[in-house]
């Protein structure tokens, strides 16, 4: 691989040569491009992420001096692939510079696309509030683009870390967006009651009983047939645990029905954030007597 990066440094030279020199109608612009391309090429060879990160930045110098934008932002998408593998932070401002540059140039579906990419990277640096403003973005230009299945995806990430970061409301107004759509297509009818028992859950560790049992009735309304599921069963159960301030009822609800439908990490941090209070609550009810 030494070979490749000693290959790389050459390039990179002719190419800041080429640069330096006099040329016709820009073409020494397009000469270096072609030759820091090059050099890039040898950089990833030789796993010089750093190097061939930088380099391709040097590239978007030459192809926007050539006024060529498109070139210059899949040179940023680019030099983000490979500041992924060692610099998080440098990808994430090649790959908003890339957004910009396609913004200009109206590939709105792209936009999409890189802002998604941008919020997956927070989301593995674990700034849940920046990777919901990216993936709000990102969820916005799929929907003007009629690009409904990935803007609910996105959608529906927002709504799991809105939930995480106490942000109930604006979790539960997705998830019931997403049921109601999803009820007028026969591919996506079955997953309704998915999302109708993740916005129950949210509106569970809002702690309002009143409230739990409007949303209940609501849902019935929305979907005649989830007051048939054992995921409605679940929320009714757990809205009467709650108003009778029982606990241990509680938690043989939630024992049960995971022993038969086995409930994922997110549900079970949410349930937990339920339980914790309704604990709380019994101990002052029983301070008091």
């Amino acid at each position: 691989m030494g070979d490749q990066l000693g290959r790389g440094e050459e390039f990179v030279k002719k190419a800041e040569k080429k640069l330096k020199g006099w040329g016709l109608f820009g073409s020494k612009y397009e000469d270096a491009a072609d030759l820091f391309d090059k050099a890039a090429n040898c950089f990833k060879l030789a796993k010089s992420w750093d190097k061939a990160g930088s380099t391709y930045v040097k590239l978007v110098n030459c192809y926007l001096k050539s006024e060529s934008k498109h070139e210059a932002a899949q040179a940023y998408v680019n030099a983000a692939q490979c500041y992924k593998k060692t610099a998080t932070k440098e990808a994430i401002s090649c790959l908003q510079q890339a957004v910009n540059l396609f913004c200009d140039i109206g590939r709105l579906s792209m936009v999409a696309r890189y802002y998604k990419e941008i919020a997956e990277l927070y989301e593995s640096e674990q700034n849940i509030e920046q990777a919901m403003d990216y993936f709000e973005k990102a969820a916005d230009f799929f929907q003007n683009e009629d690009v409904s299945s990935s803007a609910n995806q996105c959608k529906l990430k927002v709504a799991q870390f809105a939930a995480q970061i106490e942000q109930y409301q604006k979790a539960i107004e997705i998830y019931e967006e997403i049921a109601r759509q999803s009820l007028t297509n026969n591919l996506l009818k079955y997953g309704v009651k998915g999302h109708l028992l993740n916005a129950g859950i949210c509106q569970l560790c809002k702690s309002d009983v009143v409230a739990i049992t409007n949303a209940l009735e609501r849902y019935q309304d929305l979907d005649p047939t989830f007051s048939g599921t054992r995921e409605y069963r679940l929320l009714a159960d757990i809205a009467s645990a709650i108003d009778e301030e029982d606990v241990t009822k509680f938690t043989e609800v939630v024992k049960e029905f995971d022993s038969m439908t086995p409930l994922d990490s997110w549900k079970t941090t949410l349930l937990l954030r339920v339980k914790d209070r309704l604990k709380a609550k019994e101990l002052e009810e029983d301070d008091l007597t």
